[in-house]
């Protein structure tokens, strides 16, 4: 079972040309998806006119080779160890949902491309890729929908309660869900394979409905907020202050005025404690 190559087998009842045209409809209805979502909440056009504003603020000018240990910095802190979560449990709960997700859907164009049916033998580590991806996608997306999601751990809601953002990481865990299900049961044109599809097709179609869209502009978003601060002009915002020094007192007397000569550290605020049904 988890070395078996499920969609070869499912040639013989489904031509192969169905399975490789149906990933490239959802790849198309993912770019498609993506563009009307940018084009609708206008994301795109506010990162361009973000980054000239700031340009206007500069203090100095960011070279070439700080632009890509920048670039690497987000790709190795945001994308790849989704290190922007200070929650571990949310952090752990996220790596676990987006690499599974990765290795599910990179391992099954795989398998139905190289691989399309029982003539052409598929190397066993495909296959048990195939379920080590589906099994961290589940575990990661269970664990944040029953016990990490903001409405659920800290406003005390019930876990069922669902809305349009929801649709997303629903559709992701009902195929991974299914996919596993229709493995355990020894794969073929099964009611499991059907809603395996119907999920993955909700997944994919959806994409202007959920927040999948979203992570292609995150790490865009990431990459212009640290060349902002690389280059002084801090969106606009103030710079860090301490607070203790006398000059930083001269310039703003209301501190010492209310806050003494020596302000108190106010410590970890929110992060101090998980948040807690409050």
């Amino acid at each position: 079972m988890f070395t078996s190559n499920h969609f070869a087998e499912l040639s013989a009842s489904i031509p192969t040309i169905y399975m490789q045209g149906y990933i490239v409809v959802m790849i198309l209805l993912v770019m498609g998806g993506t563009i009307l979502d940018m084009i609708h909440k206008k994301s795109a056009q506010y990162f361009f006119e973000n980054a000239k504003k700031a340009q206007k603020s500069a203090k100095r000018t960011v070279d070439g080779g700080e632009k890509v240990a920048i670039a690497t910095s987000v790709l190795v802190k945001e994308v790849l160890t989704s290190g922007e979560f200070s929650n571990p449990r949310r952090r752990l709960s996220h790596l676990l949902t987006m690499w599974g997700t990765i290795i599910f859907i990179v391992t099954t164009a795989i398998m139905i491309f190289c691989y399309p049916t029982s003539a052409t033998p598929t190397p066993t580590l495909l296959p048990q890729l195939w379920h080590i991806g589906a099994l961290m996608l589940a575990v990661g997306g269970y664990w944040f929908w029953f016990a990490i999601r903001v409405d659920v751990a800290a406003e005390g809601l019930s876990w069922f309660r669902l809305e349009r953002a929801d649709l997303f990481i629903l559709s992701l865990l009902a195929t991974s869900t299914f996919a596993l299900i229709w493995s355990f049961t020894g794969g073929g044109l099964t009611v499991y394979f059907a809603l395996f599809i119907l999920s993955s097709t909700v997944l994919f179609g959806g994409v202007y409905w959920s927040k999948f869209a979203h992570m292609f502009f995150k790490p865009a978003a990431a990459y212009q907020k640290k060349i902002i601060m690389a280059d002084g002009s801090r969106e606009n915002l103030p710079p860090d202050y301490d607070l203790t020094d006398p000059e930083v007192q001269r310039k703003f007397p209301d501190v010492p005025m209310y806050m003494g000569k020596n302000p108190p550290n106010m410590g970890l605020c929110i992060k101090a404690e998980r948040a807690n049904h409050y």
